[in-house]
């Protein structure tokens, strides 16, 4: 979220709001019970398809000094980091990723996103140390 004239508002809405409209769609192409990587090339598909750009399996180590070895799934328009999960439940080890990709990476965004889960819930995650 981000101060606009005393509101609040969300960050990056437009591309957040298409990102999880796709990762809809492809929860319900492929049901609950495929892999991270069928879950990643049918949601590399349709980024291709609506021209969003994005960087697949991407090293932040390009980003930050110390992000050696960091690899995400998706970088999309280089501000929002996209982790793809197909577990039974998302752990605090998972958001405590999140949060080292984001603060190393001096991004702002990411979503953590578990296809395994019968509905779809987005996980945003907000680097609260680079936020202004």
């Amino acid at each position: 979220m981000t101060r606009m004239g005393g509101k609040i508002g969300l960050l990056y809405p437009d591309i957040s709001y298409r990102i999880t409209g796709l990762c809809y769609k492809v929860h319900n192409d492929l049901g609950r019970f495929c892999s991270e990587r069928q879950y990643a090339d049918a949601l590399e598909r349709f980024f291709v398809a609506h021209k969003i750009p994005f960087l697949r399996e991407y090293n932040l180590e390009t980003l930050g000094k110390e992000m050696k070895g960091s690899f995400v799934d998706f970088l999309v328009e280089d501000k929002i980091i996209i982790d793809l999960k197909a577990k039974k439940f998302i752990t605090k080890e998972d958001y405590y990723q999140m949060l080292r990709y984001l603060t190393g990476s001096g991004l702002k965004l990411g979503l953590i996103v578990n296809f395994r889960n019968t509905y779809l819930r987005p996980k945003r995650v907000i680097n609260v140390v680079n936020y202004s």
